[in-house]
C-alpha cells in the first residue's frame, strides 16, 4: 500500500524493513498514524515480501542505494531505525557478518552524526556469549564479554566501537534484543523462533522436538530464555522513540527466563492440543556454543522511565499462534 506525501518531511527510516522486526516496527508507526516511512531494505528477495506490501509507506529503498538517497534527502529525515542485519547465529564465517553488520552500522552512525539524526540500532543478547558476566547492560561491561559465534561478535564490535565514539547522534539507543519470536518471521529459515518450528511441528506430525540437555544441571526442556513477543520490542523501540531518556545501550526483554518446555506446551495449547514432547541431542555444529540460560535485566530501561508491562510467554504465544500463524497472517 505506497501512500505517497507530495513534499517528505519529517521521514523515519527503517532499515530492514522486509525482515521480521523491521516489518514489524514499520506496521506499529503505521498503527501509531505514520506513514512517513522509509523502507530500506533488499527487496529483491520475493519471500519477504508479504512483510511489507501492505504497509503504509512515502518510498522504498534498495539497501545498497540509501546512503546516495540518504545524502539528498538528509535534513528531511526525523529518526533512523537501524535493524537491518545478519542474523544467522550458524554461519562462522566472521567476513559475512563484518559488511553488514559492522561497516554497514558504522556508516548509519556516521551518517546520523553528520546530519544530527536520533539513531536507534540493533544489537543482541548473543554479546553475552555463554553469561559468565551476567546480562546487564552496563555499557563498560562490553570490552569484556565473549560471545560464542561470529554473529554475537559482530554486535559487540559494533557496541564498542560505538562507545569509543566522541561524536554522536543527537540521540542513541543500542537495544540488546533476547530471544524475539511472533509474526512476520516465516522467512527465516533456521533461525525462525522455536516457537514458529513447533506450530509447524504440530501441523505436520502432531509432535514436537526440543533439545536434550547436555548438562548435568538442566533438565530436558529446562533450558531457559528470556522469550520476548516481537510486538513488545516494537513498542518499547517506539516509546524510546518518543519519549528521550538517555542515550545509551539498553537490554530489551521481558526480564523473566522461562523454559522450552513451557514454550511448546504453551504452542499445543493455543492449537487446542495435548502436549506429545520429544527430545533430540543438539547438534555438534552449535553444541558448545549454545546458551543455556538468559535473562534480561531491564532495571536500566525501567529506571529510563519504560513501565509497560511485557506479554508473558504463554499470552505472546497465544497472540502468535492464533492471530497469525493459524491464519497464515503477517503484522
Amino acid at each position: 500500500m505506497l501512500h505517497l506525501h507530495s513534499n517528505f518531511n519529517n521521514m523515519i527510516i527503517v532499515t530492514g524493513a522486509a525482515g521480521f522486526i523491521g516489518s514489524c516496527m514499520v506496521a506499529k508507526l503505521n498503527e501509531m498514524g505514520r506513514g512517513d516511512i522509509i523502507m530500506v531494505d533488499d527487496f529483491t528477495k520475493e519471500i519477504k515480501r508479504r512483510n511489507w506490501e501492505t504497509k503504509l509507506y512515502v518510498d522504498k529503498v534498495q539497501r545498497d542505494d540509501f546512503f546516495q538517497w540518504a545524502e539528498q534527502h538528509a535534513r528531511e529525515i526525523d529518526f533512523i531505525v537501524h535493524l537491518g542485519a545478519r542474523t544467522d547465529t550458524t554461519e562462522f564465517d566472521y567476513s559475512v557478518f563484518e559488511e553488514l553488520n559492522v561497516s554497514y552500522t558504522q556508516r548509519v552512525w556516521s551518517f546520523a552524526t553528520k546530519y544530527g539524526v536520533p539513531l536507534v540500532y540493533a544489537s543482541s543478547a548473543a554479546t553475552y556469549g555463554a553469561g559468565e558476566l551476567g546480562y546487564v547492560d552496563e555499557e563498560k561491561l562490553a570490552y569484556q564479554l565473549q560471545p560464542l559465534n561470529p554473529y554475537g561478535k559482530s554486535k559487540n564490535e559494533i557496541d564498542k566501537w560505538i562507545l569509543k565514539q566522541t561524536t554522536t547522534p543527537p540521540l542513541w539507543y543500542g537495544f540488546k534484543f533476547f530471544n524475539v519470536y511472533g509474526p512476520n518471521e516465516y522467512h527465516k529459515g533456521r533461525m525462525a523462533s522455536v516457537i514458529l518450528h513447533s506450530f509447524h511441528q504440530i501441523q505436520e506430525t502432531g509432535r514436537v522436538k526440543l533439545f536434550r540437555s547436555h548438562r548435568a544441571d538442566f533438565a530436558d526442556g529446562e533450558q531457559l530464555r528470556d522469550f520476548v513477543y516481537v510486538k513488545d520490542v516494537v513498542r518499547m523501540i517506539y516509546w524510546f522513540m518518543q519519549h528521550h531518556p538517555a542515550s545509551g545501550i539498553y537490554n530489551l526483554g521481558t526480564g523473566c527466563a522461562r523454559p522450552f518446555l513451557t514454550l511448546a506446551t504453551a504452542t499445543f495449547k493455543a492449537m487446542n492440543l495435548e502436549p506429545v514432547i520429544d527430545f533430540v541431542d543438539i547438534p555438534e555444529d552449535i553444541r558448545d556454543k549454545y546458551q543455556y540460560f538468559t535473562e534480561a535485566k531491564m532495571s536500566k530501561a525501567r529506571s529510563a522511565g519504560y513501565r509497560r508491562p511485557f506479554y508473558s510467554l504463554e499470552s505472546g504465544v497465544k497472540s502468535y499462534v492464533t492471530r497469525y500463524l493459524l491464519k497464515d497472517k503477517v503484522y
